[in-house]
Formats: C-alpha cells, sequence, structure tokens
C-alpha cells in the first residue's frame, strides 16, 4: 500500500493531477500507519503481522 502510495503521488505531481496526488497521499499515511502497527505487534485485520 505504500508502494502505490508513492507510485500514485509521483504520477500525479508528474502530471498534474491534483487526485491521484491526493490518493497517494491517503494511500501512503494508511500504509504507514498499518505497516507501524504490524511492527509493535498488533492484530491489524485479523493478522498478527501487515506486509
Amino acid at each position: 500500500m505504500i508502494v502505490l502510495g508513492v507510485i500514485l503521488l509521483v504520477v500525479g505531481f508528474v502530471t498534474g493531477i491534483s487526485v491521484l496526488w491526493t490518493i497517494g497521499i491517503v494511500l501512503a499515511v494508511i500504509g504507514a500507519i498499518l505497516w507501524l502497527l504490524g511492527t509493535l505487534g498488533h492484530a491489524v485485520a485479523g493478522r498478527r503481522h501487515y506486509w
């Protein structure tokens, strides 16, 4: 999810499409939060680890 967010950020920046930029930021932030929760040992969506 983080990688997809970064890709959308780059594509949105290059093409000037603000919707892609916004979706990229949201996906990157959500992915980072899920990754952080997974590394701390919290179960995320019924899984012990989130990759």
